[in-house]
């Protein structure tokens, strides 16, 4: 008998089902989509021709998911752990930058400052492990709070002092100082608002930086990020969870203010004591709860959590090799050759417009391995900064987005256009039905200062915990966001597991 179910089989509520499963629970996890894996599945977009779904690259995985599921005996492998990138400029004269090593003028400035936030990363990334802290004190980690502070005096002073002045600041007066070189800056100022509702100009973008350091290098698992998720259904399967596809939840089911199971949009209903919702926390709280069992204030703030999505996804399907002015297209190819450029994308999707120039990370996985196209085709996947959250008239907008993105890489990639076979972009709203991530953000609520640590998604939900007995939190948008590492489900577990004690 199941007695406990997790909504939504992406790589966070993989985690948690498996972590939950070994402790003894019964556990079923249920998916809308016909596969397991969220935003790190696979999808054939064009006859023949497949990409990675949303996801196209993998952070470090969380170490503790890695060995606990032992996901290498599952099939997990890497084409690289460790991936270079390509910061492209139009006149060929590009930049290959891997970890702290850059070439150009500016390699020895990259690698200072790439080797001193890279150290405030690490003394900050214990954070990404543990519980958020209780601003009233109580049920708080205080060994692993110790370690941490400990950790971020033995910097020395003067490296502390420096810790506080910079991590408050904003991405592109980092850069602007520390840098010389407009294609470094502007791949630092890119990297930084990867994924973020803010451009390089906006307060506090630094410490989104700080936290991508955190996650260390970015990976090309063997299939794409979808060999993740495969390894862990099988870990899955192994451990006895039952895994249901096609099973979207409609409500989640209260009495007495307690949850105590769900009801699919078949009408079919499931009981359990422990509900756990690995997506989107808005969604959550506001469509599948709804008001009666939530006090009002609750349920008011849960609907203002921001999740403004302003990533769009490019699939294409090439009929031969691009040429990107002789870059290496095994590496991760970056278009955002200025801190101004990045910023300019940005400003026209505040007010619902389409950048002209858009800013841009190019992978393509059919230069890694075969599998992808036919023989002697490719496919291309790109994260296309910034594109408008709620534009007036979306085929408009997709079109428009399409178009600006297609000419920026043909000034990089001449005669790219006359390859495509198909095209596909995917616009936040799309990314939002597709994946059932709330506002087609990939962390499932806006990662930002105000949205961190105890405050994220909402004071009184930041500890995995809400305020319905028996529902718990354990997606993208709890403590400590997104990316497909599997941490926030992981951590979700061991709060419920310690709650339940």
């Amino acid at each position: 008998m199941t007695d406990a179910i997790i909504i939504g089989a992406g790589t966070n509520g993989m985690a948690c089902a498996y972590r939950l499963a070994k402790a003894g629970h019964k556990v079923t996890l249920l998916e809308a989509s016909p596969t397991p894996g969220g935003g790190a599945a696979r999808a054939e977009f064009a006859p023949g021709y497949t990409v990675p779904a949303l996801a196209h690259l993998t952070p470090t995985l969380d170490p503790r998911v890695v060995t606990a599921m032992d996901l290498a005996r599952h099939g997990l492998g890497y084409a690289t752990t460790d991936l270079a990138t390509t910061a492209l400029s139009a006149d060929g004269n590009h930049r290959r930058v891997q970890g702290g090593m850059a070439d150009g003028p500016d390699a020895a400035a990259w690698a200072a400052l790439t080797d001193r936030l890279t150290r405030y990363a690490n003394a900050l990334a214990p954070f990404r492990a543990m519980t958020p802290p209780v601003l009233a004190g109580k049920g708080n980690e205080w060994g692993k709070l110790a370690r941490l502070a400990y950790g971020l005096r033995t910097m020395g002073k003067a490296q502390f002092r420096d810790f506080l002045r910079v991590i408050l600041t904003n991405a592109a007066d980092v850069a602007e100082d520390e840098l010389t070189d407009d294609l470094l800056r502007g791949l630092f100022a890119f990297d930084a608002t990867l994924g973020a509702w803010a451009g390089p100009r906006s307060p506090n973008t630094l410490i989104l930086m700080l936290n991508r350091l955190s996650l260390g290098p970015l990976s090309l698992p063997r299939g794409g990020p979808a060999a993740v998720a495969d390894a862990m259904a099988g870990a899955l399967i192994a451990a006895g969870v039952a895994v249901r596809s096609n099973a979207r939840v409609a409500r989640i089911d209260t009495v007495g203010h307690c949850a105590t199971g769900v009801t699919l949009d078949t009408g079919e209903t499931l009981a359990a004591p422990l509900i756990v919702s690995a997506i989107g926390p808005r969604t959550t709280f506001r469509s599948l709860v709804g008001p009666r069992p939530l006090d009002t204030g609750f349920h008011a703030a849960a609907g203002h959590i921001r999740a403004r999505g302003a990533a769009a996804k490019l699939h294409l399907a090439l009929t031969g090799t691009p040429d990107f002015r002789g870059a290496d297209l095994r590496t991760r190819l970056v278009i955002a050759p200025s801190v101004n450029t990045v910023e300019n994308a940005f400003n026209p999707g505040k007010y619902g417009g389409v950048p002209t120039h858009p800013v841009m990370e190019i992978v393509i996985p059919s230069a890694h391995e075969q599998g992808y196209a036919p023989e002697g085709h490719h496919v291309l996947s790109a994260i296309v900064q910034f594109a408008p959250h709620a534009p007036a008239d979306v085929d408009t907008a997709r079109a428009a987005m399409l178009e600006n993105t297609l000419a920026t890489l043909e000034t990089h990639a001449p005669g790219l256009r006359s390859l495509i076979a198909h095209a596909e972009m995917l616009m936040p709203s799309d990314i939002e039905a597709r994946f059932g991530l709330d506002g087609g953000n990939w962390h499932g609520a806006e990662l930002s200062v105000e949205q961190m640590l105890f405050l994220r998604p909402l004071m009184q939900a930041a500890q995995y915990a809400t305020p319905i007995p028996g529902l718990w939190l354990a997606g993208a948008g709890s403590h400590p966001g997104g990316w497909i590492t599997g941490t926030p489900g992981w951590n979700a577990a061991g709060a419920i597991l310690k709650g339940a004690a």
